[in-house]
């Protein structure tokens, strides 16, 4: 059985609640990832991810400087524990459809987080069930067009006509 210790990524950068959208998208754009644990103190609180930006900060019109990732960020955030077994957390990560995880300790501290990619590079082995974790992953759900802003088209549900400002 292989843990979670043994394939994680340790020294992850967190960023605060308090935060503002343009500091998480640069520390985005430095460690080249896709997602920033947010931790208060040492304790993990959410997670934001660069759709989280987007969906929520900028398509919502936030100011980006004053906007803070509490605002923004997911809450309610799943996460394993340093001996969990790699399988359980891929059959995890499967059912909910997401990619990383953070790792927390017994305390509930952050100490990591966990990919499909540092499973498949760090555990050989499991590289069959990465990739059937990365496929139920990927299966395309059915998006809620009901909201489509002006800006979809009208391929994508919006007006085919130009708005104007007078409408």
């Amino acid at each position: 059985m292989t843990v979670v210790a043994n394939v994680m990524t340790r020294g992850v950068r967190s960023m605060r609640p308090q935060d503002n959208l343009v500091q998480a998208a640069q520390a985005m754009e430095e460690l080249n990832v896709g997602a920033v644990p947010v931790c208060d103190g040492d304790r993990l609180v959410g997670m934001v991810t660069d759709r989280d930006i987007v969906v929520r900060g900028v398509a919502q019109q936030h100011d980006l400087r004053q906007c803070c990732l509490a605002d923004i960020m997911s809450g309610h955030v799943r996460t394993v524990h340093e001996q969990d077994d790699v399988q359980d957390v891929l059959r995890e990560m499967s059912e909910a459809q997401i990619r990383r995880l953070p790792v927390v300790d017994a305390q509930d501290r952050l100490v990591g987080m966990v990919s499909l990619g540092d499973i498949a590079s760090k555990q050989p082995e499991g590289q069959p069930q990465v990739a059937q974790s990365l496929g139920q992953i990927s299966s395309p759900s059915e998006p809620d067009r009901s909201k489509q802003s002006q800006a979809s088209g009208a391929q994508g549900g919006g007006s085919s006509r130009q708005q104007t400002p007078m409408g």
